[in-house]
């Protein structure tokens, strides 16, 4: 392949096609990272970034060329990427999207983050994200983007007045754009694929474990989780085959396997693979123009070689009231550090310590992650934690042995990433349960600890993306990708980018 390097191209290559022209020394990491760095310059009316800082990342790629020059091979050399600002960074500040954490500077980086570097890649900053990954839609960000004053939303690059989704909203919307060729993400609910779905791009949840949770600011331990989102599955398998791996040392979570190719199946042919279609994910409340665009995409694998076979996920359902007990019940354990004794926000004026915690987190927390925190708490506490806490976790178990029934019948399961298109910023106002309703088809397969993966799918309702779903069995990534490159060879959507980008 002819790879053209004129800077005006440089943002339509994909993750793989720029590590290639930079090992062939077709052109500089100090050029792509100057080349992105405009870019963001150029664009950060979008409001995706919350902090650069262009003299860490030039040094970062004048040492990835002397790599270069000495012949270094690693997968990602000079090539560069953004971080949601969940992960700590030594050389960025970070906020996790919170007032909180407002001028945190971490004294060394997250696992995935290192991983990432020890693979070559330079940072270009920190992407904005939900409060503490707080969100379905990116309007809970109370830090003001690179080049503002106040917080704002991030645009979806596709609708500026539309939502680019959440929690990694920042992340999806850079990639859309070309602002950025990768970036990383983490998913609880959903928070990868949404974005992704709604910005037309490609992302990636893996198995629960696969990446290590260190440096990444907690949520919900038992969920979180690191993934990659980029314009290809090609490109995300190369990023997950870089982020993921063991963590003995300093993540229990993280499981003991070793580092995949999470791209050795890429062109396998899908003749004989049977796709599992919950009637639970077709029902009633799927957009129209968000169901033309999937069943358009199923009609694909099919040609393809795959069999779409009807199963049932039963408990689909209880995902969302499962999950708003158990994640905002863990979350309210994880910010119970967010005190102002150690780091981060404290307030000004108290009278006593217990005055310092109460003022300090009416300060430093927004209304979304107050809500939560509340939720939390009232179900861990005496008399209730029976009731609704211990009851999510078993229900949590029942809809992970529904996958397993399912996967007795499918190789893999198919359906949207969410009901309907990216909604208008503001248009869900003071109602919070609209954005838990957009997580439907995602929460499931959280719960259950499963990969799954967001595909551009084509077109809905006013001309938005479309995101096609597909979760695998346990360590399953290497599948999925497979299947989403397929895809990816045989349709465009990937490929497409709004206008004016």
């Amino acid at each position: 392949m002819s790879i053209s390097t004129a800077p005006s191209e440089l943002h339509e290559l994909s993750v793989s096609a720029l590590a290639q022209a930079l090992r062939e020394r077709k052109l500089s990491a100090l050029e792509a990272t100057e080349h992105f760095l405009a870019r963001m310059r150029q664009h950060q009316d979008l409001a995706a970034f919350l902090a650069v800082d262009e003299d860490a990342s030039r040094a970062q790629a004048r040492r990835a060329d002397a790599r270069l020059a000495g012949g270094s091979t690693a997968p990602l050399e000079g090539v560069p990427l953004a971080h949601k600002d969940i992960f700590v960074t030594r050389d960025f500040p970070t906020t996790a999207g919170s007032r909180m954490l407002a001028g945190y500077r971490s004294p060394f980086d997250a696992t995935v983050v290192h991983k990432l570097a020890e693979a070559g890649a330079v940072t270009l900053g920190k992407l904005n994200c939900d409060e503490f990954a707080m969100g379905s839609a990116n309007e809970n960000s109370a830090v003001p983007p690179v080049g503002f004053d106040a917080p704002r939303p991030v645009q979806n690059p596709w609708d500026r007045a539309r939502v680019p989704g959440g929690s990694s909203g920042g992340s999806a919307a850079a990639v859309a754009a070309r602002l950025v060729p990768g970036a990383t993400g983490t998913d609880t609910g959903g928070s990868i694929r949404q974005p992704a779905g709604f910005c037309g791009i490609t992302g990636i949840k893996p198995t629960y474990g696969r990446a290590s949770r260190y440096g990444m600011v907690a949520f919900a331990s038992s969920l979180d989780q690191a993934g990659p989102l980029a314009r290809t599955a090609e490109d995300c398998a190369l990023l997950l085959s870089a982020m993921c791996g063991p963590d003995p040392d300093r993540d229990s979570t993280a499981l003991d396997r070793p580092a995949e190719d999470f791209g050795r199946q890429l062109g396998a042919s899908l003749d004989g693979l049977r796709i599992g279609l919950p009637r639970e994910f077709f029902a009633d409340g799927l957009a129209p123009g968000v169901r033309a665009a999937i069943d358009g995409t199923l009609k694909e694998y099919e040609k393809l070689g795959a069999r779409l076979v009807p199963i049932s996920l039963p408990r689909t359902e209880l995902a969302i009231p499962v999950y708003y007990i158990i994640a905002p019940a863990e979350a309210s354990s994880n910010l119970s550090r967010f005190d102002g004794v150690k780091f981060g926000h404290r307030a000004k004026d108290y009278t006593d310590l217990m005055d310092m915690y109460k003022k300090t987190r009416a300060e430093g927390f927004g209304d979304e992650v107050k809500r939560r925190i509340m939720i939390g708490t009232y179900v861990l506490s005496h008399g209730y934690y029976d009731a609704y806490y211990l009851q999510a976790q078993k229900i949590r178990r029942m809809i992970a042995d529904d996958f397993q029934q399912a996967f007795q019948e499918c190789d893999l399961i198919a359906g949207p990433v969410a009901p309907s298109v990216a909604w208008k910023i503001g248009e869900h106002g003071n109602d919070p349960l609209a954005d838990y309703l957009a997580d439907i088809f995602t929460l499931p397969g959280s719960l259950a600890g499963l990969p799954g993966m967001s595909v551009p799918a084509g077109f809905g309702e006013h001309g938005m993306p479309v995101g096609l779903q597909l979760i695998g069995n346990y360590f399953q990534e290497a599948r999925l990708l497979n299947a989403a490159h397929r895809l990816q060879q045989a349709t465009d959507f990937h490929l497409r980018s709004p206008a004016g980008f």
